[in-house]
């Protein structure tokens, strides 16, 4: 096995080990649910870096998915910074707040979840969101997504 590939399961399988203690944190309010709540937000990414740190190609693993990656990604949001509205139709993702706050505009959710570092999001088929970085501090993401468009490895 490689050093990346155990590195990237080592991080994911922490992060999984860690989001069991932290199911409340991060979450829509009671209350709060709705389908539909929120409408489309930020038009285009802005103060946002995004790195792929690994990737597995599934086409070659278990359960053989042609076209489709999982990878580890790092995302640093500066203050004031935006993820652009986009959805998770085809692409379920975990994200591990590593440091800082960071607020989620959610399609699911009628007010802003709050993020802080510790925190663990889910991001399923029937998500679609955007997030924006009020802080004076940077926040740091990382992101572990199923990607089926190969094509684009930055969606965020």
């Amino acid at each position: 096995m490689s050093r990346q590939r155990l590195l990237t399961i080592s991080t994911l399988a922490a992060a999984a080990a860690f989001a069991a203690g932290a199911a409340e944190a991060g979450q829509c309010p009671a209350g709060q649910s709705a389908v539909d709540a929120r409408q489309a937000g930020a038009k285009a990414h802005s103060k946002v870096t995004d790195k792929v740190i690994g990737s597995i190609d599934l086409a070659h693993e278990a359960p053989a998915l042609k076209s489709h990656k999982f990878r580890l990604r790092r995302l640093v949001v500066q203050p004031g910074g935006e993820v652009a509205w986009h959805s998770h139709a085809d692409r379920p993702a975990i994200i591990y707040i590593v440091s800082g706050t960071i607020l989620e505009y959610s399609s699911t959710c009628r007010v802003p979840i709050v993020h802080r570092a510790g925190d663990v999001a889910t991001e399923t088929h029937v998500t679609s969101h955007w997030w924006k970085n009020r802080s004076s501090k940077p926040a740091v993401l990382l992101s572990a997504d199923i990607l089926h468009d190969t094509s684009d490895p930055h969606t965020m």
